[in-house]
């Protein structure tokens, strides 16, 4: 049985709107864009072990398409046929089939009994990254197994927030933690609300 790992980039203020570039995610006048960027290097080294097991990614439609407009096109990166090749679920009531992302499958209908059977037939995990939406009712739905935040040394006091007012509650264990070398908290937990 496979488990289901949400790896966010999150400031100190809880802000995880758009980490990677500027472009990303400007949604509501958002304009700190690419925030993350100057940490990357060295987090996803330290943050490698979470993608020792990964057999499949999990996405919300936003992320998704974010994803998509992105990494194809990044042909000098060693990441992206890694990206191409590995199946991807996608929870959206919006989108239709067939989506555009090769070994990309719509997930429309009745989401919680269809996340419950992925997790049943993987042998290995489905990671989400990003997906605040999905997170959250992943939560609710108490089918997350894992988070683990990146936590950045900055607070830039607006943007769209991991955990909004009015969110779900969560009782978590800290599994790990570790500090990289520019400032970037790397903090695992377990659920202990399964």
């Amino acid at each position: 049985m496979g488990k289901i790992k949400v790896i966010t980039n999150v400031t100190l203020d809880g802000v995880m709107q758009s980490p990677a570039r500027p472009e990303e995610d400007p949604r509501d006048g958002f304009r700190h864009g690419g925030w993350g960027a100057p940490y990357a290097a060295m987090q996803q080294a330290e943050a490698g072990e979470a993608f020792t097991n990964m057999g499949a990614l999990l996405f919300g439609r936003w992320t998704y398409e974010s994803f998509y407009a992105y990494w194809p096109n990044q042909t000098d990166n060693p990441f992206t046929a890694r990206l191409n090749n590995i199946r991807k679920y996608v929870v959206s009531t919006t989108l239709d089939e067939p989506l555009p992302w090769s070994n990309s499958i719509l997930i429309k209908d009745d989401v919680p009994r269809a996340l419950e059977k992925l997790k049943a037939e993987q042998d290995k995990d489905a990671v989400v990254f990003g997906s605040g939406l999905l997170v959250q009712s992943l939560m609710r739905w108490n089918l997350m197994d894992e988070l683990t935040l990146l936590i950045h040394p900055l607070i830039l006091g607006s943007g769209r927030r991991l955990f909004p007012s009015g969110g779900v509650s969560a009782v978590l264990q800290l599994r790990n933690a570790k500090t990289t070398s520019n400032g970037v908290v790397i903090v695992t937990y377990q659920l202990t609300n399964k």
